[in-house]
């Protein structure tokens, strides 16, 4: 039998830093500004920085830039407001880039 050494998670790419779990993940097909991202439903030890509005590839949205508390690597962004009524469910989710993020435990 496989020993379990805890919950699978991913952390930053630059500092190994623990910023979310592998079970909030609500979607790996979105799109960040350096390819793949993965929607997240929460993220830990991240630092959430100023809200703007930003045209994204499903339209305008207010976001904030998240950064590692750790190492304040910009790792993705956090869905402050969605202008769409078929884009809220976004709103308090976080995005992740598959470039910035890291296994661990797995």
């Amino acid at each position: 039998m496989a020993e379990s050494f805890g919950p699978r998670l991913y952390s930053c790419s630059n500092c190994r830093n623990h910023v979310s779990l592998h079970d909030d993940i609500i979607s790996k097909s979105f799109q960040g500004r350096n390819g793949r991202a993965f929607l997240f439903s929460h993220a830990m030890n991240v630092v959430v920085g100023p809200k703007e509005d930003r045209h994204l590839l499903t339209g305008l949205h207010t976001v904030a830039d998240i950064y590692c508390a750790d190492c304040r690597e910009v790792l993705g962004w956090k869905y402050e407001r969605a202008y769409e009524a078929s884009q809220k469910y976004k709103e308090g989710k976080f995005i992740l880039e598959k470039a910035k993020i890291v296994k661990e435990n797995w």
